[in-house]
């Protein structure tokens, strides 16, 4: 037996299994470890994939992080030694329950273990396969499925049809309020560091250059706009991906190449969130929408388009558009322009991460669900 072994002996567990760190899904492992602080219960965080880091250890907030490190290429097929690996953890302490994120994890951590399993959903289309219906299926009875929006959860229990309704529920994601707001810049510094001049009206957007955020649309809008918003006004990308080229040829086109600034992949980019004067998320196929939650924590007025999570976390807290729709987008940013600032918008905002997005008020739910009754909850 390992040190952490014996210290681990006789003290209920936790077991969380991560695909991987990158992106949002480090902070989607330190949201579920804060859901036991202050309960009996240990977490053990254990990363699929992904390099030993100390960083990510501590950004985990749990009491072990363990990294399998392997390459995505060896998690393909059947992942039989993964299985291996994930029995060995299973049975090293009191687990009484396991947490996976995505569906590989999911379906290592069902074949790896007798534990029950929640399996937390960030993505639409998982269950549209048939095998995966069939697998879930088979492994029902100690698997309840979380989706991060009620948009997510809604699409599962369609491709999921026999399924009790309270094993396929929603768990919002959130963000630890106090830590984000304290690592925010203030507007000028923000600026400064992203190289945006001062005295502009700037419209941010954070995320990868990809279809499913659909910037195109985001810069048509803007384009549209341009003529009855504040002299100098700019579109400020935050992100990269395989569009770069062709979105700033499209910015060329529109002939607002000169007002479109690509601010390239910025590290711990939530923190210079107070830059912009809106903030606009144009996605066509958004689950949650983390970077909203991060620009309401700097009380920035948010535009959104009216699909997938980000319309749940937008509503009465901003401004909403018809998916795809650039004349629209063009309305809503002008009108955001002419619009002095709104205490009450801010106000409630804060409200609204407070009472549905916070690390406690999320937490309460999670301890409502019917599947941890046996638990001992705080």
């Amino acid at each position: 037996m390992t040190t952490s072994e014996a210290e681990g002996a006789g003290q209920p567990w936790v077991l969380q299994f991560c695909h991987g760190y990158d992106g949002p899904f480090l902070d989607c492992a330190r949201q579920y470890a804060a859901l036991f602080v202050g309960t009996p219960y240990k977490v053990c965080t254990v990363y699929l994939t992904g390099k030993p880091s100390a960083e990510v250890e501590q950004g985990s907030a749990s009491d072990e992080v363990i990294f399998l490190d392997y390459s995505s290429r060896q998690v393909r097929g059947l992942k039989l030694r993964a299985i291996r690996d994930l029995k060995r953890i299973a049975t090293s302490r009191d687990f009484k329950l396991c947490i996976a994120h995505r569906f590989k994890p999911i379906y290592i951590a069902l074949l790896g273990s007798d534990l029950p399993v929640i399996g937390v959903q960030h993505a639409f289309g998982v269950y549209q396969r048939r095998s995966r219906q069939l697998f879930v299926n088979y492994f029902r009875r100690r698997l309840t499925l979380l989706g991060v929006s009620g948009a997510v959860r809604d699409e599962i229990r369609t491709c999921l049809p026999g399924w009790p309704l309270e094993r396929i529920e929603t768990l919002y994601n959130r963000i630890d309020i106090a830590a984000v707001q304290a690592a925010q810049c203030g507007r000028a510094p923000a600026r400064d560091a992203l190289g945006l001049p001062q005295d502009a009206w700037v419209v941010g957007n954070v995320g990868r250059l990809h279809p499913d955020k659909d910037q195109a649309t985001l810069i048509r809008g803007f384009a549209q706009a341009l003529p009855q918003l504040p002299a100098g006004s700019l579109l400020a990308i935050m992100g990269s991906g395989k569009l770069e080229a062709a979105l700033k040829g499209l910015a060329s086109e529109l002939g607002v190449g000169e007002s479109v600034r690509f601010l390239g992949q910025v590290p711990n980019a939530r923190n210079y969130f107070k830059a912009f004067d809106v903030f606009a998320l144009s996605s066509d196929h958004e689950p949650f929408g983390m970077v909203l939650l991060e620009a309401m924590a700097a009380a920035v007025p948010l535009i959104g388009s009216d699909c997938g999570g980000g319309r749940e976390v937008i509503a009465g807290c901003g401004l909403l558009f018809p998916q795809g729709d650039a004349m629209a987008l063009a309305q809503a940013l002008v009108r955001q322009a002419q619009e002095p600032a709104d205490p009450a918008l801010q106000q409630r905002m804060a409200q609204r991460l407070l009472e549905v997005f916070s690390d406690a008020a999320v937490r309460q739910s999670f301890w409502a669900l019917p599947q941890l009754a046996e638990l001992h909850s705080p």
